[in-house]
């Protein structure tokens, strides 16, 4: 009986603090695979649930910088939740390197998974 006690008090803190942070301007930041292959920069970033038309890509000298909003998941009145372990609200992910060398190829997203394509400028 202890136990599920602090189960339940562990699992409405974690609710709590997903809740706050939700509300400031970035609460979380997905992970990010970088791949470079020949003239090629690939960046693969975790976005399960987010349109890739929602996606904001800021670029500057140093990087780019992904920003979005992934919403709460479930809205239903009356639903229970028992788990949110997968991070909702913005988010925002900064990630350096030498822009000025790559030109922009594509974007595309499957699988919850925002792919970036990058090609290395020629004579660069």
């Amino acid at each position: 009986m202890w136990s599920e006690a602090l189960r339940v008090l562990e699992q409405a803190d974690r609710l709590h603090r997903q809740f706050f942070l939700a509300h400031e301007p970035a609460s979380w930041e997905p992970p990010v695979d970088i791949v470079e292959s020949g003239d090629e920069l690939r960046l693969q970033v975790a976005l399960p649930g987010v349109s890739p038309d929602s996606v904001t890509v800021a670029a500057d000298a140093d990087g780019i910088t992904l920003s979005a909003l992934r919403s709460f998941p479930c809205r239903e009145h009356g639903a229970q939740i028992h788990r949110v372990e997968i991070p909702y609200g913005r988010f925002q992910r900064r990630i350096e390197f030498p822009v000025h060398l790559y030109e922009f190829r594509s974007k595309s997203q499957g699988d919850g998974i925002l792919s970036l394509i990058f090609r290395r400028k020629e004579g660069a």
